[in-house]
């Protein structure tokens, strides 16, 4: 089930590359706890951006995922690439929020330290109100 009702496309804009066309944004506390949980799978182009949040695991997920941690100007300031299920990352103390996508996003984008992602809001979906 799929708890979150607003999506972002996100881009680096440091490589110009698509890095998420609908990235799923958890920011409630049930939405941000329920996270990926659930789900079989992200196809490519799928993601979900958590925020606030400075980590995040994998307890109970069924496939890896890639992450970026991101500060307050959505700059990366970490990666992990492929994590597995039952994993957990460290406490990103700067975190603003962090950007779950499927295994392999980062490299197929590009997306390293320091690169800028830009997150474009888009409209809500019918029948859900835009807060």
């Amino acid at each position: 089930m799929r708890w979150q009702t607003r999506t972002v496309r996100a881009t680096n804009s440091t490589r110009g590359t698509l890095v998420g066309n609908s990235i799923r944004v958890a920011e409630t506390g049930i939405t941000r706890i329920v996270g990926l949980l659930g789900e079989r799978e992200l196809q490519s182009g799928d993601g979900l951006l958590i925020l606030p949040s400075q980590g995040v695991h994998t307890w109970g997920m069924q496939f890896p995922i890639d992450i970026a941690v991101l500060n307050d100007d959505w700059e990366v300031i970490a990666t992990r690439h492929s994590m597995r299920p039952f994993r957990m990352t460290r406490v990103f103390w700067k975190a603003a929020a962090i950007l779950e996508l499927p295994a392999g996003t980062l490299n197929s984008t590009r997306t390293s330290v320091g690169d800028a992602i830009q997150l474009i809001a888009d409209a809500p979906r019918k029948g859900t109100q835009r807060n």
